[in-house]
């Protein structure tokens, strides 16, 4: 089962080193807490930080250090380039008349990385 996505789910990048935490502005004015995520929420820097380091050749940064070192892969920091929503998102469930953002969406990165989110942010607890 799906959990809805809110300010501070954590991330994970493919290539990437270290995951990062999603940040969702309070726009939508729908909280579970902290505001909750839409599909549209995958603005490089404003909504996906950087994953510390890039290890992959598509990144041209990566691409070129790692010439200079004579084709050992040398990673360089990671600036996520994510050009389009996550998929597939909760398509029944609306957020400001967009579909909100389940934690079983994937978002891709130019550089061929793909990001999952380990982490959707809240979490169930039983109060006796």
């Amino acid at each position: 089962m799906a959990n809805l996505v809110c300010m501070g789910a954590l991330l994970q990048c493919s290539f990437g080193v270290t995951p990062s935490s999603l940040v969702v502005p309070p726009a939508n004015a729908v909280l579970t807490g902290t505001p909750a995520a839409t599909i549209m929420d995958h603005a490089p820097i404003v909504n996906v930080p950087p994953f510390g380091v890039c290890s992959s050749l598509a990144n041209p940064a990566v691409a070129a250090a790692t010439a200079a070192a004579l084709g050992v892969l040398t990673p360089m920091p990671c600036v996520p380039v994510t050009p389009a929503p996550w998929v597939p998102g909760a398509p029944t469930v609306l957020i400001g008349n967009m579909p909100a953002l389940d934690d079983q969406s994937k978002l891709m990165c130019a550089w061929g990385g793909v990001i999952q989110i380990n982490f959707a942010g809240q979490a169930t607890t039983n109060i006796p």
